[in-house]
């Protein structure tokens, strides 16, 4: 079982570039291609930014492509999400999420965290 604590949500102003991170309790990390969703109020988890297990690939959903930044440190079983310029919109529970590597991109995650709140300021 994995498990996935995330952090680094608030409340941030428009245009700002807080960082999320999400630490796994897994030893075998570094097996796990990791994902960002979201999940908006009245509104259906998306997704936002994969990564694969060795960090060799990653794909984003267009809404953030050129904005947010997907990483990993399989050292610290760790994976980030960088995030710039945000705007309202992108207010929203963001939830890390963890499968064990297989093709990719994919975007059915087995392991879930329990999210963190981020509320953009217009």
């Amino acid at each position: 079982q994995v498990q996935l604590v995330e952090s680094g949500g608030g409340l941030v102003q428009a245009g700002g570039s807080p960082r999320l991170s999400c630490a796994a309790s897994e030893r075998t990390f570094s097996s796990y291609d990791m994902g960002w969703f979201r999940q908006a109020p009245g509104r259906e988890r998306e997704f936002v930014a994969a990564i694969s297990w060795s960090g060799g690939s990653t794909t984003y959903a267009d809404s953030v492509k050129g904005r947010f930044t997907i990483s990993r440190d399989n050292a610290k079983k760790t994976v980030y999400l960088q995030m710039n310029s945000l705007k309202p919109e992108d207010t929203a529970v963001y939830y890390c999420a963890a499968r064990y590597r297989d093709y990719f991109p994919a975007y059915e995650y087995d392991y879930w965290g329990q999210g963190t709140q981020v509320t953009v300021s217009s």
